[in-house]
Formats: structure tokens, C-alpha cells, sequence
């Protein structure tokens, strides 16, 4: 795989007990780079990102990040390393506060300068500012979303990934979402994105992976991507 790559997947292969799920999955993200993982819901995708945070172990092939074989290893370790998760569902606490999901979670594991600070955090939310002292059940689903996206921010991440990053939001809250995801872009953050509005991601990301079935059956730019629909009606039923 790409010697540049933040993080590359070889010959990936993955499952539940007797189903298999992945299938000789390779890919590679760059530092920097926003990579939107599409396809229907059950190709796979969320299989992915599991083995790549460590709550899956792949039965075949090689995950590296920033050159070290994580495959298999613990989410903890793995997340201790710089990886971020933005899960879906936001699995916010709801006996802690906002203002305590985001001092409990922080550490610059990428010796990001700034660093995303609780501060910083609030000035890319205004609303969580607004809502420091609210506990997390006590946020609405946009609300807990930018929480959800804050606390892995306050890790200070080298790679960001979001899972379902709109999904059953409200259409101002995703703008406000998309709002800020650009944000992280321009800040160089690497970000990989799972989300089913295709017509956003292509306006975003860098690259996108499709995934059918789950084989990698397509790769390439937001402009290739933008330029041909039929891609769109045939792997993900936009």
C-alpha cells in the first residue's frame, strides 16, 4: 500500500462468526484527506470501520496506521494511537454533563498545535457553549451529534471517523454539521465519512470508496463520482 498513507487496509477480510462480511477490502488514506465510504445499508461499511478501531478482529489481512500493524489490536490501544470515532447513535453519556464529556475524553494524542481544546471546541458549537451545564440526555439529536463530534475532537485525533454523520438529523443541524466538517477539512483534519447524502460528500470529500456486497467495487474522485450518476442508482439508490 501507499509508504504515505496515514492509514492503509490489505486483502481485508471480515465477519460474524460464520458470515462473512468483507472481502479482500484494500484501501489507503492520506494525511489530510476527507474519503467518503458509501454503498447501501448492509454492504459493509460499518464492518469496516469496526475492524478499523479494534472492535472487530479481521480473520484476513493487514491494517497499518501511521505504519504500525493495528490489526487485531484493542480499541483502547487503537484509540490511544490517534484514531476517533464519531459512533452512530452518538452514544453520549446522560449522567455526564457537556462540559464534562469534553474535559473527561481530552488529550493531544496527535500533538496538534493548538489543540482542540474545550474552548476551541465551543467556538466551532457555539450551542454547546450554550448548553455546557445540560447533561447528555438532556440535548437534542443535533445537539448530541456536535457533542458526539467534539468529544472526538478533544482527543486531538490524527484521523477522524464519522458514522452516519447526519443521519436523522433535522436539514439545518446536517448544514450545520457539513458546516463544520468543512471546517476540519480546511484545518487539514483526516477524516473518513459515512453518511447517504452523496450530493454533500461529493461537495467535500476528497475521494470516495464504494463498497457492494461487501467488495470495494469503486474508488476514485469527488469529481468522477459527481460525473457519473449512474453510480450513484446503481450502488447506493440516490
Amino acid at each position: 500500500m501507499n509508504g504515505n498513507a496515514l492509514l492503509s487496509c490489505c486483502n481485508l477480510q471480515a465477519g460474524y462468526d460464520a458470515s462473512k462480511v468483507l472481502f479482500d477490502v484494500s484501501f489507503a488514506i492520506r494525511p489530510g484527506e476527507v474519503i467518503g465510504l458509501l454503498g447501501r445499508n448492509g454492504m459493509g461499511k460499518s464492518t469496516t470501520i469496526k475492524c478499523i478501531t479494534g472492535a472487530l478482529s479481521p480473520s484476513q489481512g493487514e491494517i497499518r496506521f501511521r505504519g504500525e500493524q493495528v490489526a487485531g489490536r484493542r480499541m483502547d490501544t487503537i484509540a490511544r494511537m490517534g484514531v476517533a470515532t464519531v459512533p452512530e447513535g452518538r452514544q453520549c453519556f446522560p449522567n455526564l454533563s457537556v462540559s464534562e464529556h469534553l474535559t473527561a475524553f481530552a488529550e493531544n494524542r496527535s500533538r496538534t498545535s493548538p489543540p482542540w481544546t474545550r474552548e476551541r471546541i465551543y467556538a466551532l458549537f457555539p450551542r454547546l457553549a450554550e448548553r455546557a451545564n445540560n447533561m447528555g440526555d438532556q440535548l437534542s439529536g443535533g445537539e448530541q451529534q456536535m457533542l458526539a463530534i467534539g468529544r472526538a475532537l478533544s482527543t486531538n485525533p490524527h484521523l477522524l471517523i464519522l458514522d452516519e454523520a447526519t443521519e436523522g438529523l433535522a436539514p439545518l443541524i446536517r448544514e450545520e454539521i457539513w458546516r463544520c466538517i468543512s471546517a476540519l477539512k480546511a484545518q487539514g483534519q483526516t477524516i473518513l465519512i459515512v453518511d447517504k447524502y452523496v450530493d454533500k460528500l461529493v461537495q467535500l470529500a476528497d475521494r470516495h470508496l464504494i463498497l457492494e456486497r461487501g467488495r470495494l467495487v469503486w474508488s476514485g474522485s469527488s469529481a468522477e463520482l459527481d460525473a457519473d450518476r449512474s453510480l450513484w442508482h446503481r450502488y447506493m439508490g440516490v
